[in-house]
């Protein structure tokens, strides 16, 4: 487990009642986005990550991701840098795999199987860049009535015409707006 930047050496199992962590009141409401995007993204690409990141933990968003470098590493880095808690699930079985700003490696030993464990575990979804990996995410997200959020990202198309699936977000704040509000919804519904 990484807490603090400091390495535990183990990775959160929720099953274990030893490493269940103590759920408050202000805990049990936060909602959880999910914020995909590739692993070796360019340098602005890089910094929306670190934004959309300081954006939800401003406003008590709890950030999941895949755990690794790149998008993952930035979001989570903005995320702790407002005081956030970041969630990683990660592909193989080793939680030093896990960027130094993830909060809760989650270890699934699954390969890249566990995009669908990033993209379901979250109320909405925050797509920033991507390579193909995140294209896989989108298409599990939105196969499953997930709500996706593109900040320069993918865009879809099915008969030559231009698919609204994706919510197209003009910057971090906005993205980050329309996937509290997206995940709201579903919350009410």
């Amino acid at each position: 487990m990484v807490l603090n930047g400091q390495s535990q050496g183990r990775c959160y199992n929720p099953s274990s009642a030893l490493l269940a962590p103590l759920v408050t009141e202000e805990h049990s409401r936060r909602v959880i986005i999910s914020v995909i995007g590739a692993g070796r993204p360019t340098a602005d690409v890089a910094l929306l990550a670190e934004q959309v990141g300081l954006e939800l933990a401003k406003r008590g968003a709890t950030v999941v991701c895949g755990g690794l470098g790149g998008v993952m590493e930035a979001v989570c880095r903005g995320s702790k840098l407002a005081g956030g808690t970041t969630i990683g699930i990660l592909p193989w079985n080793d939680p030093a795999d896990a960027n130094p700003w993830v909060d809760i490696p989650i270890c699934t030993g699954i390969g890249y199987a566990r995009n669908v464990i990033v993209v379901k575990s979250g109320r909405a979804v925050i797509a920033v860049g991507g390579a193909f990996g995140t294209l896989s995410e989108i298409g599990h997200a939105l196969g499953d009535h997930i709500p996706v959020i593109g900040l320069s990202t993918w865009q879809l198309s099915r008969d030559g015409d231009i698919d609204p699936s994706i919510l197209v977000a003009s910057d971090p704040a906005d993205a980050v707006r329309q996937a509290l509000q997206a995940a709201n919804s579903r919350d009410t519904v």
